[in-house]
């Protein structure tokens, strides 16, 4: 087989705390440690069973499982007396959250590094912005947790007012002295210092590696600060993966703790290498409280052929599958397309369409083949219409091959797919876990990049449900904020920054976009018969909100709080001065 070019963008080993999973015999909280049941009334309990919202009086939660769900008056004849009385006071309790994609061991780097993110999740909207927040950062934290580097997450150059890249001699107004690293939103560019590119090893003689560039200062070799794709992030996983163990135990601890904050009871950990290994030892410890799932990359085979492949979890922990990258960012326009961008990155010629992760289409169907030859459920990283035509000739071969009995092999991301390869996604039972939380944050770059009419067609998520096609949608985050309200937001209203409605046929209705992140995020994962709705015999995996998203202004979506996380019957968050009604 031909050398395969291993896009690799992910890194950070950050998950979650809380207290020690051997704690069974306690309560939904502190408050009640001497109860094992709970009883949740007094709000609207929206079940997410059926294709129309079906709300219950009461939901009665033992040990961990939902016992009961319906009237009160049942719930209290049965339970009453016997159980904690939780009263919702109006608000709305929901399954907890199922995120279709996201890279759970990115979140602790989120939580610990330089928030660099645009409005509305963070201030840095100028380059300026950018170099006050990470002079902040140093000044507050010092880089003990960061090996000494100066580090921030999240830039975002198509919403940056100058419209680039900061370069190392913006960074080098942080510091000269110490090595600067700012990673972009889409995870696949980096921009470091001089003093970060000598650390690195890049100079003027260093050329570029398969699948990357190292952007070189005008009319010279001399890199400019600006990485992209493999250039980019084998440094950037160095710097953001810690390695002594109580460093690595703080990034999972506090990515944990953000991932409850957003109500998640089950994350995805969408690309995970050599970090498997500190997930899997954290959970062995009974660390982690959250279930999390992880899909490996295809160059780690030897993991997956391990115990912790499984249907079933291990102390909150398993991983579910193989992960295939094909190509980039398409806000980064690395994504590859069989059209050209219409505005090429720095240093491209007109007529650039991005370019494969993996180049051989032999390589892409010797994985695919592997996957389907061990029955291993299979994600595909895909963003543009070229990779997915690569996706589906390997497709073809293994089906062929191997047959396609509920696999549920899923495409992730889908931003630039034709409409015509939805087709395709049917045709070969696939499930389409789709991002359209691109169309507020770069709703109004791809009018630019690639046309006003392409862009109303980026993830075309309504047209796949209509046809049939099993679909989830997702945050991919850290690419922004874990926040699955703003996943809501965006699949429904679909607006950008400045207020256009990016493809109005491709919204969902919010009854739709709720069971994206609970019901339908847990069948991608093989999950719905514990999980996904409150229905008896599932896991007390639940979420209070202070608000129904089924009855409010669509266009406030993103303002409803996560009140209470709770993870299999157990209070694992609650927000600042927030106090249920307890009886």
């Amino acid at each position: 087989m031909k050398s395969v070019i291993y896009f690799l963008i992910t890194s950070v080993f950050i998950l979650v705390s809380c207290k020690d999973s051997s704690e069974k015999k306690q309560g939904l909280s502190s408050e009640s440690n001497e109860l094992q049941q709970t009883i949740f009334f007094g709000g609207d309990i929206i079940t997410m069973e059926g294709d129309e919202p079906q709300y219950v009086e009461a939901l009665v939660q033992q040990d961990g499982k939902i016992v009961y769900v319906g009237d009160k008056e049942g719930a209290m004849k049965q339970y009453g007396g016997k159980a904690k009385e939780i009263d919702l006071k109006g608000q709305t309790l929901v399954p907890g959250f199922v995120d279709g994609h996201a890279h759970f061991a990115n979140f602790g780097g989120q939580a610990v590094c330089a928030n660099l993110l645009a409005e509305p999740d963070g201030k840095v909207n100028t380059i300026d912005d950018l170099v006050a927040a990470l002079k902040t950062w140093y000044e507050e934290n010092g880089t003990e947790k960061t090996d000494g580097w100066i580090v921030g997450i999240g830039y975002d150059d198509a919403v940056l007012k100058e419209g680039r890249h900061p370069t190392k001699e913006d960074l080098d107004k942080v510091s000269t002295e110490l090595p600067v690293m700012a990673t972009h939103i889409s995870g696949h560019f980096s921009a470091v210092n001089t003093k970060g590119l000598e650390m690195i090893g890049y100079d003027a003689t260093t050329k570029d590696p398969a699948g990357g560039v190292i952007r070189r200062m005008e009319g010279s070799q001399e890199p400019n600060g600006v990485l992209e794709e493999l250039a980019s992030i084998p440094p950037m996983l160095k710097v953001l993966s810690p390695t002594e163990q109580k460093w690595v135990d703080y990034y999972l601890d506090k990515g944990q703790e953000m991932a409850f904050s957003y109500g998640y009871t089950t994350a995805q950990e969408g690309r995970a290498m050599t970090n498997h290994e500190q997930l899997a030892d954290y959970a062995e410890r009974g660390k982690m409280k959250l279930d999390v799932v992880s899909y490996v990359d295809y160059s780690y085979p030897q993991y997956l052929h391990s115990a912790w492949n499984s249907r079933d979890y291990k102390n909150h922990y398993r991983i579910g599958g193989i992960k295939l990258t094909l190509d980039g960012s398409p806000q980064g326009r690395t994504a590859w397309r069989t059209e050209p961008y219409l505005i090429p990155p720095d240093g491209q010629k007109e007529g650039y369409s991005g370019y494969p992760a993996i180049p051989d289409d032999e390589d892409v169907m010797a994985i695919v083949d592997t996957a389907f030859a061990n029955n291993w459920q299979l994600l595909i990283h895909c963003n543009a219409d070229a990779s997915a035509d690569q996706l589906f000739r390997a497709m073809n071969k293994a089906v062929k091959q191997y047959g396609n009995e509920d696999r549920r092999t899923t495409l992730i991301h889908g931003q630039l797919i034709r409409m015509d390869q939805l087709d395709s996604l049917k045709k070969y039972d696939m499930v389409g876990s789709f991002f359209p939380m691109h169309t507020f944050y770069w709703g109004d770059w791809y009018k630019q990049i690639i046309g006003p009419e392409k862009a109303q067609q980026i993830s075309p998520i309504k047209s796949a449900l209509n046809m049939g096609i099993p679909v989830t949608s997702h945050t991919d985050a850290p690419v922004a904020l874990p926040n699955l309200m703003m996943i809501m937001h965006t699949t429904v209203n679909r607006v950008s920054r400045s207020g256009t409605v990016m493809g109005p046929d491709e919204r969902l209705t919010p009854y739709e976009a709720l069971k994206s992140i609970t019901i339908w995020g847990a069948w991608q994962h093989f999950e719905e018969e514990r999980k996904g709705t409150l229905s008896e015999g599932k896991l007390a995996d639940l979420v209070i909100l202070d608000k129904n998203p089924l009855k409010v202004d669509p266009m406030t979506l993103k303002d409803i709080k996560v009140v209470e996380t709770i993870k299999e019957g157990k209070s694992v968050y609650r927000m600042p001065s927030q106090k249920m009604a307890f009886k």
